[in-house]
């Protein structure tokens, strides 16, 4: 059972048909990453992630990208997704909630989490080209699937304004690091308590 006080670290092997992944993240960590996922822009997106949400973020992926990069790219949201939920323990004394609007030049994207115990994703995303490099961008969504469903997190992610959608993409990614990093930081007044009235998230 981790709570703020002790190491929020975790590490996940996951193994299928289509991918073989290992992430450790360290909810309190500087901010560093070491990626490896096979797809150059996915990789720049979860450091993004690790930078902005001040976590250390390790994903090694091996995957199937002689057909395409959905299963690594859903694969690794859900190893990640099962890190957060073990990293944050029983969520004692965690602030819970966090929201960031984060901007890049033309683009502007808002994204707020819960640390709810329930599953559940709403997106406004409307990509401007259906590709970055070799990033699908319909795999923003499956990437985030994954996570809320094994993080068990709500979160609500809107991009707001945009026209290049590298900058889309990487608003909401950052986005998502900053209202990670305010959702998971120890609450002082919360004196180590659940952030529920039910008592359990």
């Amino acid at each position: 059972m981790n709570t703020p006080s002790s190491p929020r670290v975790a590490e996940v092997a996951r193994d299928t048909a289509e991918t073989r992944i290992r992430v450790r993240l360290d909810l309190d960590g500087a901010g560093q990453s070491t990626l490896n996922t096979g797809i150059g822009f996915f990789d720049h997106m979860l450091e993004q992630i690790a930078r902005h949400g001040m976590i250390d973020l390790d994903v090694q992926c091996q995957g199937d990208l002689h057909v395409d990069g959905h299963h690594t790219v859903e694969d690794v949201g859900i190893a990640i997704g099962q890190a957060l939920k073990q990293a944050v323990g029983d969520k004692r004394g965690i602030a819970r909630y966090g929201h960031s609007y984060v901007p890049l030049d033309e683009a502007l994207s808002r994204v707020v989490i819960d640390f709810s115990g329930r599953p559940g994703l709403v997106t406004d995303v409307r990509f401007t080209s259906g590709a970055v490099g070799t990033f699908d961008t319909q795999l923003l969504h499956e990437f985030f699937q994954g996570l809320v469903n094994h993080a068990f997190i709500t979160l609500h992610i809107d991009n707001l304004k945009g026209s290049n959608a590298h900058h889309q993409a990487e608003t909401i990614f950052k986005a998502f690091g900053r209202a990670l990093r305010m959702a998971v930081a120890p609450d002082a007044r919360a004196a180590g308590q659940v952030p529920s009235t039910k008592g359990v998230l």
